[in-house]
């Protein structure tokens, strides 16, 4: 990127750039800003752990699923109906109000106290549902976000 950027500078200073090789700097030099950006995130995200969506009846839902995906039965309760998906799943709450009830980001370096600290840190205002591991949090728009480790399952 220094190349790059000492190549303009003094194709510059000659009189020498023209519009194009300008405009592919300018291309590189934002491409590498948005890279410098995604290593400074906060967590690293790795996988789509799982999505979990609310329906008003499980056994239609895990049968539709079954039928049209070949998704199988992982665990199933009375309430809910885990489908394997993959090395990730698809869980099936019941609730009058369908809809998506939250999805899964798996992280590296997943430790639940420093994810709870850290969110905190940052207003986030996370949940940790009776000490388990699980970690959820609103993002911008109230859609409820779960972070877990890799190697997270149903």
């Amino acid at each position: 990127m220094r190349n790059l950027i000492l190549e303009i500078l003094e194709s510059d200073e000659l009189g020498t750039v023209g519009r194009r090789r300008l405009l592919q700097g300018l291309v590189a030099l934002a491409a590498a800003s948005n890279t410098a950006d995604a290593y400074a995130s906060t967590f690293q995200g790795v996988d789509l752990n799982h999505l979990a969506i609310r329906v008003t009846d499980v056994e239609r839902s895990r049968d539709f699923y079954q039928k049209l995906l070949g998704l199988p039965v992982i665990h199933e309760g009375p309430d809910n109906c885990f489908l394997g998906l993959g090395k990730n799943f698809l869980t099936l709450l019941r609730n009058q109000n369908p809809g998506l009830d939250h999805y899964c980001i798996a992280i590296d370096k997943f430790s639940v106290d420093s994810v709870m600290e850290t969110l905190k840190q940052q207003g986030l205002n996370p949940r940790r549902p009776n000490g388990s591991d699980r970690v959820y949090f609103p993002d911008p728009d109230g859609i409820e976000v779960q972070l877990s480790s890799v190697d997270h399952h149903a």
